[in-house]
């Protein structure tokens, strides 16, 4: 059972594969690179990704990072965002159910730290209210109110860093833009107009830049919206089966 309360194995190795694929595009556009008087005049003809990617500028190096985080992001939310992960409905129906019904609070809260998912957790804050052997509806509802609202915004994390690669891409994009059209106008102003072909490399990464923005925002925009909108039913999934849990534990506390 996956862990909300500590980075994942998963999270790890993305970190480290992140960090050598950044560093080794890095070190790949530093070998790659011609002197200078033989860049300026390929540079506009090098049609490949990587050349692209170097007439984009410095500002194509955090686009690079964005991208990454992006595709890592979107697979560890899709393993994790799925009903079985957060609810566990098979421990909950297969040995913290009966436990209940036996009015076993001890053992329930057993089966809820041996099987550690969101409900279960939330579950088990409940069922400690249950210790002096009272079993009152109302404090055990207000106790999940109050672990949901922590236990519950914990996965949600990692679909809000979609929003924050959505977000902040496009003025990385911007930045580049803005920095070629700056050293556009300082070429200008130093060769003037009689030379267009100086003008290529920085306009070129103007318009890079905005295009890989986009790119990057786009893609995670959608994730994000798809993601938030399938937590949303899980989390409303999450407050029935609680509240079927609570009314049957009732009952059979009642009937004691």
């Amino acid at each position: 059972m996956i862990q909300y309360n500590k980075p994942t194995l998963f999270i790890r190795l993305f970190v480290v594969a992140a960090c050598l694929a950044f560093s080794s595009v890095i070190l790949q556009a530093q070998d790659t690179t011609a002197p200078a008087a033989e860049t300026q005049s390929t540079s506009s003809d090098d049609k490949t990704l990587m050349g692209t990617f170097k007439t984009g500028g410095l500002a194509m190096y955090p686009l690079l990072a964005f991208s990454i985080a992006t595709v890592g992001l979107i697979l560890y939310n899709a393993m994790t965002i799925r009903s079985g992960n957060i609810i566990n409905q098979k421990a909950l129906e297969e040995e913290v159910a009966p436990a209940l019904a036996a009015n076993d609070y001890a053992k329930a809260m057993e089966v809820c730290e041996a099987h550690s998912s969101p409900l279960l957790n939330i579950l088990h804050n409940g069922l400690v209210t249950t210790q002096n052997g009272t079993f009152d509806q109302q404090v055990i509802d207000k106790a999940f109110d109050e672990a949901a609202s922590v236990e519950l915004a914990k996965p949600f994390v990692f679909i809000n860093y979609l929003q924050v690669i959505a977000s902040v891409s496009p003025m990385v994009g911007l930045l580049g833009t803005v920095s070629g059209m700056v050293k556009a106008f300082r070429t200008i102003a130093e060769q003037g107009m009689g030379k267009p072909e100086l003008l290529a490399d920085n306009i070129s990464e103007a318009l890079i830049t905005t295009a890989s923005g986009l790119c990057v925002a786009i893609p995670a925009l959608i994730a994000y919206f798809y993601f938030k909108n399938k937590y949303g039913k899980i989390a409303s999934e999450v407050a029935q089966v609680l509240g079927r849990t609570l009314r049957s534990a009732g009952n059979s506390a009642a009937q004691r």
